[in-house]
């Protein structure tokens, strides 16, 4: 007689786990209820988050109502019951439904997930309990800079607290187990082995990657031309750069007209001319906008590699490839805060980050042709590959073990020495040279230091000088700003990361780069993505240690199946939750918010101004010489001659504002956001010389002013 088989028996989990998890839930709510409604009674703090109408509508919401105080701030009265019954019934839609599906992927009973889920993933609420704790002691104490801080970087905590709540859940479904992946295929163990064979280079993996590389290429690219059709696209700063290639192959020298003599003279950065080929197949601004955005999003390419080569996981590496497309300072350098949508800085970023895998792969010759293709990028790229050669100089040997390491330390020095001097050549000789002698222009940007290169020089090396510049709420902010949307990450590969600190530094006492919301920053992120890729490893043994010391079991099972994709799911989600309330892209809230000045439609829709343009546009001779206001200026780059018409002096106006005495046409734009000019009698050269201009017929029922020049 066959025997029975025996019925396997699931321990089922104690009451008193039951009881924790639900007063850790509880007390989650509770606690951050209390935050929430402070957060959104004032706008001083909600309008992180949302505009004034969207503000005003969610209150409305919530069942609160919103008044003037005295002092003309907007303040909103929100009861802690109604914001408690908010949060109650989100934990409870996300509680039950993430244990739902935990005990359908792990096979356990929904009591145990509800229990793992419950503890584990709302302990990360008290992520803001903390922020509220010490926003309090600050105030108590006076130390009102650090409370300064701590609500301006207010999102960066949410942000930090809403990717720790959903990596958990990531992790207790199984995603962050090395043999797990988000669409189920196999790893490599590639962790400190050779590189991957051919074959083993185009997975599933790599084909995410590419569609994540061109969901971002389509993305900017309309949004990039959806400014230059709605004529929201600057010309200084940004479609200057097209006019240089057009001039250029146009025999007028390497230059734009916003100022006298070649583009040298502002910054050795020329790697936009590799463009050339394309800008003579499709001559325009689009074109450059396009190859700019391919372009940074091809730098997800080698930190997808670098990540997978540090952490032995293809998963790994996608993650953090979609972190690096996520992280809101790289998209600002798609589309600055100032809607500036291209600097050749932008491409140094994807050429050095190809240059690091070069480093790592051991191919030195080809990474020294690539960090040389960076300096195209600009002089500030020194400033980083300093600190890299110095780094090969003392780590690269112990990890080429073909490479001496007398011959590593000389071949390491050799490039922080050259760059170096490289840089300081550029800034104190050539460019000075480009300009006739004028001080560089950037050295205003550290104007609390002095008013040239040498006492700017001077004074920063001065400790007396520097220490209270360099640490101040400005820089904490700064920094926090590029490191939480990485999770902190790059600090777990420290001797890497120290490679960027001396342009973060500089960032730091720079008076106009206050946020990464610019172009300065560009060099830091490769060194970031970088370091946070080789840091995969280290904050797993860094967890892994800590567990040791909780008494909690930590063995290489748990490192397995816990890592490493836990390290780099947390960092993507960090871009992503940062993005949420930093970022202008279709990541960010501003996008989609109607009363925000980054709303889509107001932006990237071509609207009645574009069409009134649409009336104009050819109507002035292809070979006149034309002064027009800023953000008109890009459709006349390709004229005999496009000057800026400002009340900035320029050099090709003999140090003085308006239209050079050669101009043939001016147009006034009088809608734009910087537009001083309403009406014709506005402009001085039709005001005061009236016998010279000739106004032209208005077809644009007053949203574009034309003066032609009378014969003379």
């Amino acid at each position: 007689m066959p025997r029975k088989k025996k019925k396997q028996v699931t321990k089922q989990p104690d009451n008193g786990s039951l009881l924790s998890a639900l007063l850790m839930v509880f007390g989650m709510i509770s606690f951050n209820a209390m935050i929430f409604q402070e957060i959104f009674s004032s706008y001083l703090s909600a309008g992180f988050f949302f505009s004034p109408s969207t503000w005003i509508k969610f209150v409305e919401l919530c069942g609160g109502t919103v008044s003037e105080t005295p002092q003309h701030f907007q303040q909103a009265e929100l009861s802690y019951i109604s914001s408690w019954f908010l949060l109650a019934v989100i934990s409870t839609i996300f509680l039950m439904l993430g244990a739902f599906g935990i005990s359908r992927k792990k096979s356990i009973p929904f009591q145990q997930a509800f229990i793992d889920w419950g503890i584990r993933g709302w302990r990360w609420w008290g992520v803001l309990i903390l922020w509220q704790f010490t926003s309090f002691l600050f105030l108590v104490l006076e130390w009102f800079p650090l409370s300064e801080f701590q609500l301006a970087s207010l999102p960066l905590w949410i942000a930090f607290q809403g990717a720790g709540w959903s990596t958990e859940y990531l992790t207790l479904i199984g995603f962050a187990s090395a043999g797990s992946t988000p669409t189920g295929f196999s790893e490599s163990p590639l962790r400190n082995t050779a590189e991957p064979k051919k074959k083993e280079i185009v997975t599933r993996s790599a084909l995410l990657l590419i569609f994540s590389c061109a969901i971002y290429v389509v993305t900017f690219t309309w949004m990039n031309w959806g400014l230059y059709w709605e004529l929201l696209l600057p010309h200084g700063d940004s479609a200057m750069y097209e006019e240089h290639l057009w001039n250029l192959t146009h025999g007028k020298g390497f230059r734009s007209y916003l100022d006298q003599g070649l583009f040298l003279g502002e910054h050795i950065q020329f790697i936009h001319l590799f463009l050339i080929p394309f800008h003579w197949i499709y001559p325009s601004q689009l074109t450059m906008e396009l190859f700019e955005s391919i372009a940074l999003a091809s730098g997800a390419i080698p930190v997808y590699f670098l990540a997978r080569r540090h952490s032995g996981s293809e998963s790994a590496g996608l993650w953090l490839a979609c972190g690096y497309l996520l992280y809101f300072p790289l998209q600002f350098l798609d589309i600055a805060i100032d809607l500036k949508t291209f600097r050749p800085i932008g491409f140094g970023v994807p050429v050095l980050l190809f240059a690091l895998d070069q480093l790592e792969r051991k191919r030195y010759k080809t990474m020294i042709l690539l960090f040389l293709v960076a300096l195209t990028a600009k002089e500030d790229y020194a400033i980083v590959l300093a600190p890299i050669g110095l780094w090969i100089a003392i780590f690269q040997s112990k990890v080429d073990q073909n490479l001496q390491k007398k011959k590593g330390f000389l071949f390491g020095l050799s490039i922080a020495v050259l760059s170096t001097a490289y840089l300081l050549v550029t800034v104190a000789v050539i460019l000075p040279w480009f300009r006739s002698g004028v001080e560089v222009h950037y050295v205003g940007y550290f104007s609390q230091f002095g008013d040239s290169l040498g006492e700017v020089i001077r004074n920063i090396l001065d400790p007396r000088k520097l220490v209270p510049a360099l640490f101040t709420v400005k820089s904490l902010l700064y920094v926090f700003m590029i490191l939480v949307p990485l999770g902190f990450l790059p600090l777990f590969s420290a001797s890497r990361f120290a490679t960027c600190l001396p342009l973060l530094a500089l960032l730091c006492l720079n008076g106009i780069a206050k946020t990464p919301f610019h172009h300065f920053h560009a060099p830091l992120i490769p060194i970031l993505f970088w370091s946070a890729c080789a840091g995969i490893t280290p904050m797993t043994e860094c967890v892994n240690r800590i567990k040791n010391r909780m008494g909690k079991k930590s063995d290489s099972t748990v490192l397995t199946n816990q890592f490493p994709n836990r390290p780099a799911i947390f960092l993507c989600l960090n871009s992503l939750m940062a993005g949420l309330f930093l970022s202008i892209s279709p990541a960010g809230i501003s996008f989609w918010d109607s009363g925000d000045s980054f709303y889509w439609k107001n932006l990237y829709v071509p609207g009645q101004r574009a069409e009134m343009f649409s009336r104009i546009e050819n109507l002035i001779p292809i070979e006149s010489r034309v002064a027009s206001t800023d953000f008109v200026h890009p459709r006349y780059t390709h004229y005999e001659r496009a000057y800026d018409y400002s009340n900035y002096s320029r050099a090709v106006n003999e140090n003085q504002t308006g239209a050079p005495p050669d101009t043939d046409y001016i147009v006034i734009d009088t809608t734009h956001r910087y537009s001083e000019i309403k009406k014709p009698m506005d402009i001085p050269e039709y005001r005061d010389h009236p016998e010279n201009w000739e106004l032209l017929p208005d077809k644009t029922e007053g949203y574009f002013i034309i003066l032609k020049r009378k014969s003379r």
